[in-house]
């Protein structure tokens, strides 16, 4: 019997159309939008990706995790399809809508959080986050907010200065938000402790900032662009203990990270740990334009009225897209699903890991998965062409990859949860060639 494939390239990568839309980008769009992979978009299914020119591709970046439920998925199209024909828009805060009550009814269900819970919504994870630290700020009545080394809130004034890779995110557009400060966070394989960790974050107030003036901590469960490193059930205990005994507002962005990416539906569950706020973005809505932050009740009633808001937040046509996400992960499991594609792929990487020395770590939870490359096993000096070179080899087998970490030399897995078996086995095929060409 033959074997089924996804995987099909019916042109040399990128086809010919691809190109020539290339051309056409690198005239009308602006060059900072820097382009990942010089193929272009035509359809998506499930978890795969058919560009310009018919070639078709299994998709890992999930639109950088964006699209747990997988590209087009019928049950959300029909939802936004539906709502647009009602209504677009009208501006919650003018004429409010029952989506949006109903949404925050059913994430507050969900949360870790203990006692009552509100939400506001909002466009990008970037959103959330500053809107995150607005709520804790009028709560606390304080101006400070610690981040982490290796941390990524997003992009706009506030969030970029939270934001912690400097290259190609914050260089040259300074100056930036104050009152902001950082702090290490955990690494086991570049030997920082969970204890080292806490130990600087305590130190932070005796030679920084005061305790006192701390609004709130913004923490990643897993560091996203830091380069899925996770936070030790120890080390997030610990920051729960610091916020608790100084006040603060402990505030977890799980944009990259809610969903079931991780195995769970938010990543801080792997800890046990109730936050104070929670940040989500990204597969809240399968890709639509959505962020929210959900949090106690009396912190997020905290701003005065109209203290936060904005013309498109809480969009209906993204909001009925996300009751919709939320029933497809629950009628085809897949929170659960996560923990298994984690577990194949886990067991792969750690194969290749005895294989290859150039993979110096696997980590991370469920299916956020990645591996980082290194020049040297023994001085774990990063390897970011090496990572780029596989990157690229992938993508000519028909798999998208994508990078991560400070240094960029981690490759990270964020797709869909909807892969099917088959496609999964091609991927990690196709992945595997890849690594064969470029370390072998």
């Amino acid at each position: 019997m033959a074997v089924t494939r996804t995987i099909e390239l019916k042109t040399e990568i990128p086809g010919p159309r691809s190109r020539e839309i290339g051309e056409r980008i690198a005239r009308a769009v602006a060059k900072p939008l820097a382009l990942t992979f010089p193929i272009v978009a035509e359809s998506g299914r499930g978890a795969t990706l058919t560009d310009v020119d018919g070639n078709t591709f299994i998709d890992f970046t999930g639109g950088v995790g964006s699209l747990n439920v997988g590209h087009s998925h019928p049950d959300v199209v029909a939802a936004a399809h539906e709502q647009l024909d009602r209504f677009s828009h009208t501006d919650f805060t003018i004429v409010p809508y029952e989506l949006y009550v109903a949404l925050a009814e059913r994430l507050a269900e969900r949360v870790p959080i203990g006692g009552p819970v509100k939400a506001a919504f909002f466009n990008a994870g970037t959103e959330a986050v500053e809107n995150a630290v607005k709520f804790a700020r009028a709560y606390t009545g304080r101006p400070a907010v610690i981040a982490f080394e290796g941390a990524f809130h997003g992009r706009t004034l506030l969030s970029l200065s939270l934001t912690s890779k400097v290259h190609p995110y914050k260089a040259g557009l300074g100056p930036f938000a104050p009152e902001v400060y950082r702090v290490p966070f955990p690494n086991a394989y570049r030997g920082i402790s969970a204890a080292d960790a806490l130990a600087a974050l305590e130190r932070t107030f005796t030679t920084t900032v005061a305790a006192e003036t701390v609004a709130a901590i913004v923490l990643e469960p897993v560091q996203g662009e830091g380069g899925f490193i996770v936070a030790p059930r120890e080390f997030v205990a610990g920051v729960r203990k610091v916020c608790d005994k100084h006040g603060i507002v402990f505030v977890a962005d799980e944009v990259q990270t809610g969903f079931g990416r991780t195995g769970r539906f938010f990543a801080i569950e792997h800890s046990g740990v109730e936050p104070d706020l929670i940040c989500v973005a990204k597969s809240i809505a399968n890709g639509l334009p959505l962020s929210g932050v959900l949090g106690k009740a009396e912190i997020m009633d905290a701003p005065v009225a109209g203290g936060v808001g904005g013309t498109y937040v809480g969009n209906p046509v993204a909001q009925a897209a996300a009751l919709a996400v939320l029933d497809v992960i629950d009628d085809e499991g897949l929170v659960e699903r996560s923990n298994t594609i984690g577990e194949i792929i886990r067991a792969r990487m750690l194969a290749w890991q005895e294989r290859w020395p150039a993979i110096g770590d696997v980590r991370g939870l469920g299916s956020m998965l990645a591996i980082e490359l290194v020049a040297d096993p023994a001085t774990a000096k990063p390897a970011k062409a090496l990572a780029n070179r596989v990157t690229e080899a992938a993508l000519q087998r028909g798999l998208l990859l994508i990078t991560c970490g400070v240094y960029g030399n981690c490759i990270r897995v964020l797709v869909p949860l909807v892969i099917a078996d088959a496609e999964l086995e091609e991927a990690l095929g196709a992945w595997e060639e890849a690594l064969e060409a470029v370390l072998a």
